[in-house]
């Protein structure tokens, strides 16, 4: 495995990190519990040390999950990403989406930051995950309910209280980076990004580089449209929300293994799969830190953490990139 630093800090991330979201089994048909634990600790044989996770996955589960699967692994080996900001038992901050948990009952999920919550998130998030400490705590989604500063200045409290090593944002823009960073500190952004998902080289990539923050690519498969293994006509399972997905409809699918197709030789001469080039051609990207990846058992994990034996040249870089810039979806 390979590890980089975020930043300026000394916090150090697997490249391949674990995205525990589809282990939670919300919005993805479900999950089973030890298949997930299973998945974790595969990955970490393997190296991959760094688990990202949020209250929201599976309104608590995925952090469960999480705890149990590190609960017997020596805790300074490993580093937890969590995030906080997504609230699904408060009826008050900027409706999100209503949504099913996993037993099937609807909810309203709020975005809200302001600083009472940030604090009660962190508690519960620590009692999930069995830790007395997160290594990087991220604000979810932006909040247009809460300043900024309010936000920030509770993460700062959390850091000088020992509960939190350092401060992330997801789905920020350059400009929110700037204005959190008026307040505190930031590590790292995570954005989504993949070969049919590049808005963030825009304005994100360019402002990581120069102010050296980390980013933390998530998503990197497009939800397994990029593993080359979906058709047109898919059935996806009860629940699972890719069904409505807009990289799913069937134009997309099909425009997406077409320019799969055409990568197929490649992955084949360096005997990987589709996937596992794909996340290599991730990583290699500029301003991208790390790629979070998920797996809903340890077949899968092996599969992901195994995509760092892959050896790109620079040639194959420019043949992989001339493809993705032709790539057109609807």
């Amino acid at each position: 495995m390979e590890y980089r630093k975020l930043g300026e800090s000394d916090l150090t991330l697997s490249v391949i990190t674990f995205g525990a979201w589809a282990a939670g089994g919300w919005m993805w048909g479900g999950t089973e519990r030890r298949d997930s634990v299973a998945a974790i600790r595969a990955a970490y044989d393997l190296g991959v040390t760094s688990i990202d996770t949020a209250p929201i996955y599976g309104m608590g589960a995925s952090e469960e999950i999480v705890g149990e699967a590190i609960k017997d692994l020596q805790r300074d080996k490993v580093q937890i990403l969590t995030k906080y900001g997504m609230r699904w038992d408060l009826a008050k901050g900027a409706l999100a989406f209503n949504t099913k948990d996993n037993a099937g009952n609807e909810v309203d999920v709020h975005k809200y930051s302001g600083r009472d919550g940030v604090i009660k998130e962190c508690e519960d998030s620590l009692k999930r995950l069995g830790t007395d400490y997160i290594d990087l705590y991220q604000i979810h989604w932006p909040d247009v309910t809460t300043p900024i500063s309010e936000t920030m200045e509770a993460v700062e409290r959390l850091i000088e209280q020992g509960k939190v090593r350092y401060a992330g944002v997801c789905n920020y823009s350059a400009d929110q980076m700037r204005e959190a960073e008026e307040t505190l500190a930031l590590v790292s952004n995570q954005v989504p990004y993949s070969m049919v998902r590049r808005e963030i080289e825009a304005d994100v990539v360019p402002y990581c580089l120069e102010n050296n923050k980390a980013i933390l690519a998530y998503s990197p498969m497009e939800r397994g449209l990029l593993t080359g293994k979906i058709r047109p006509g898919h059935k996806f399972a009860e629940g699972d929300h890719r069904a409505g997905y807009k990289y799913f409809q069937a134009e997309n699918i099909a425009a997406a293994n077409n320019m799969l197709d055409k990568l197929r030789p490649l992955a084949e001469s360096k005997d990987c799969t589709l996937g596992q080039l794909v996340l290599r051609w991730t990583i290699e990207r500029p301003g991208i830190t790390v790629a979070l990846v998920g797996a809903r058992n340890a077949e899968q994990a092996i599969q992901n953490a195994e995509a760092i034996q892959v050896e790109l040249t620079a040639a194959d870089k420019m043949f992989i990139n001339s493809q993705v810039d032709e790539l057109k979806l609807v």
